[in-house]
């Protein structure tokens, strides 16, 4: 009867893959999907259970570094520094020529990396709190960062000549920490339109930027024997409204007269990510997409969605150990992955676990970030961990890396700052879950909406009013967002509010000093301390 049954299953659910229709469909040559319960459609995909490890590690650090970096001026450079006049271009033209003559590829070929020392930075970020480490293994710009099979364009043969995924990955198993690998190419397509442009103005009106080149341009050039259109993707029409930069948000999820990617696009995506997925077995995957990759013009992002769940599975005994990220999920598709937000958060518990993304600079590194400093503080990113975990989420954490591989002293100096926040409250941290409410105080009565992905993070200031919760057990975190000046009053956790709950102690971590308290009908009243450990906030350990 069992027997009946799964066929009965795998039936509906292939039948179901079938009715969706899709543009460019990955075909029956790609890279096998791995066999196991998941079938690539979101039926199946609803199986998916959050691992329990994730929900206790909290809080991951990402190295989102490439080549992109390494002109340090900010994010999304290789599609910026084709606007003509913009700051990205004028900068690119000063320091490497015209874009028709040198454009990213010269960004790429001057990449190298030299002082990359992995290890010495994931023990650092491991001593931070970091309970998992991501690396990016590629961005918009196409180029792996691994020694790809299918995308020749990869930092072994071109730039800094090494394997940069495999270094990272070594890193993370010498410290302990499950290895999570971004990938963010799916948008070359549209994303690298701007190189199809010209100058509209000056000596160079009219002149194509490099993104048609074809392979025998390369005659007699270092990247000779390369395609220039495995990189920038360009034989195809614009999409609609392509002169306008800014378009592209509204085309994300592949409509709104986005150019719609062919199949080969697609399956070439296809076949780079599951090859990364079987070299490096990640125990994370992120993808910077609505849903999946690719979705709903391909099946790719179901396949490789499938792919990873059922990989996990095979090699951790049919235990899915497994985590993948999404951004703007449905309800269902919250059932399917876990949805991430970025900058932001949302502004009530969720049923589901979640991740915060952010960075506590720019997605890429950025000189004038650093020059003006306008670095997150330790105090910031703490504020920020304890609201995302009170809302049963973790907070995924950039650290943004120089082209040479190497971190500045302030980001150091941050990384230290929430590293000592770490060695007093972390108890308060990993392991806990949310409360019946997440937290009290003016925070928590102001909106604050998400924006798209998210981009509603530092618009509310948090205050020492601003308290948070989470629990272990029959221990009750409350964290206060600084230092108190005055007697602390916990409204939620009064008799009036909770007459069920009865306090037995109540602890300061990181002090020995004995607690002067009270349960009222009004609140729990505890007396300001004489000494508080640290500035940043303050965690009171109360045993429920």
């Amino acid at each position: 009867m069992k027997h009946k049954l799964l066929i009965a299953a795998t039936f509906l659910q292939c039948s179901l893959a079938a009715q969706e229709k899709f543009i460019s469909p990955v075909g029956p040559d790609a890279e096998p999907v791995a066999p196991g319960k998941f079938q690539p459609n979101w039926r199946s995909l609803k199986q998916y259970k959050v691992p329990e490890w994730y929900r206790n590690a909290k809080f991951g650090i990402w190295a989102h570094w490439g080549p992109q970096c390494q002109p340090g001026q900010g994010d999304w450079y290789a599609r910026f520094m084709y606007n003509e006049g913009s700051a990205q271009y004028n900068w690119h033209v000063k320091n490497y020529g015209h874009p028709s003559k040198a454009g990213f590829k010269e960004v790429i070929h001057s990449w190298k990396a030299d002082k990359w020392d992995p290890e010495k930075l994931v023990a650092l970020y491991k001593r931070a709190g970091a309970q998992y480490f991501f690396a990016m293994a590629n961005h918009h710009d196409n180029l792996d960062l691994w020694d790809s099979k299918y995308q020749e364009w990869n930092a072994v043969k071109v730039g800094p000549q090494k394997d940069i995924l495999e270094g990272w990955a070594k890193a993370a198993k010498k410290h302990n920490l499950p290895l999570g690998l971004s990938v963010h190419a799916a948008h070359a397509w549209s994303w690298f339109e701007t190189a199809q442009r010209s100058d509209t103005a000056g000596p160079f009106k009219g002149v194509p930027y490099d993104g048609k080149l074809t392979k025998a341009d390369g005659k007699g050039t270092w990247w000779e024997g390369l395609d220039p259109q495995a990189l920038y993707t360009q034989n195809h029409p614009l999409s609609q409204g392509s002169e306008h930069t800014g378009k592209i948000h509204s085309q994300w999820d592949w409509g709104n007269g986005v150019s719609v990617p062919s199949v080969e696009y697609c399956e070439k995506f296809y076949n780079r990510t599951v090859d990364m997925i079987n070299r490096f077995k990640p125990e994370l995957l992120y993808f910077d997409d609505t849903a999946l990759p690719l979705y709903p013009v391909s099946d790719a992002g179901l396949k490789i969605a499938a792919h990873f769940y059922n990989s996990n599975m095979a090699s951790h005994n049919g235990k899915l150990d497994a985590v993948l990220f999404g951004k703007i999920l449905t309800a269902e598709q919250k059932e399917c992955l876990v949805w991430d937000v970025e900058r932001g958060a949302p502004d009530k518990i969720q049923d589901l676990p979640w991740q915060t993304c952010t960075c506590i600079g720019d997605w890429h590194y950025n000189d004038a970030v650093y020059e003006n400093n306008r670095y997150k503080t330790g105090k910031s990113v703490i504020h920020m961990l304890v609201d995302v975990i009170s809302k049963n989420g973790n907070l995924l954490l950039n650290i943004p890396v120089r082209g040479d591989g190497s971190i500045d002293d302030k980001e150091i100096a941050v990384l230290e700052d929430i590293a000592a926040w770490m060695e007093i409250n972390k108890e308060s941290i990993f392991d806990t879950r949310p409360w019946k409410v997440f937290g009290e105080g003016p925070s928590v009565e102001a909106s604050n909406p998400i924006n798209a992905q998210g981009f509603n993070e530092g618009k509310i200031k948090f205050t020492a009013k601003d308290i948070r919760f989470n629990q272990n057990g029959n221990v009750l975190y409350v964290t206060l967002m600084g230092k108190p000046d005055e007697n602390i009053i916990i409204k939620n956790l009064g008799t009036s509010l909770s007459p069920g709950i009865k306090i037995k102690k109540v602890e300061l971590l990181g002090s020995r000093v004995k607690l002067n308290w009270k349960q009222q009908a009004a609140g729990l009243e505890i007396i300001k301390p004489s000494t508080i450990p640290d500035e940043i906030a303050a965690v009171f350990k109360v045993y429920l």
